[in-house]
C-alpha cells in the first residue's frame, strides 16, 4: 500500500506502509520517474530519472509542505497503534 499524501502539479508524494521503521522520508513519482527524499533535514536519498532542475523543484515543494508530510506520516503509522503521536 502506498498512500498519496500530497499531489502538486505532476508530482505524487507518498510513502509505503512498509516504511514504518525507516527515518522519516517521502517518495515522489511522475510518469516513470521516482525519487526518495529524507525529511528533517530534506535531502535526496535516490533518484531514478528526474533531471536536476526537477529535483530542485521537488525539494522546494517538500520544503513548503514538510510539516504536513511529517504529520501525515505520523498519523498514518500511529493510526492502529493507539499511541500518543510518537513514531516507533
Amino acid at each position: 500500500m502506498s498512500p498519496t499524501v500530497l499531489e502538486s502539479g505532476p508530482y505524487r508524494f507518498f510513502f509505503f506502509s512498509s516504511d514504518r521503521n525507516e527515518p522519516p522520508h517521502i517518495h515522489v513519482e511522475r510518469d516513470e520517474k521516482l525519487a526518495k527524499f529524507w525529511l528533517a533535514p530534506i535531502r535526496e536519498a535516490y533518484n531514478y530519472g528526474f533531471k536536476p532542475n526537477e529535483l530542485i523543484r521537488i525539494s522546494a515543494v517538500i520544503g513548503e509542505n514538510e510539516q504536513a508530510l511529517l504529520r501525515a506520516r505520523r498519523e498514518y503509522f500511529n493510526r492502529d497503534s493507539g499511541s500518543s503521536g510518537q513514531e516507533r
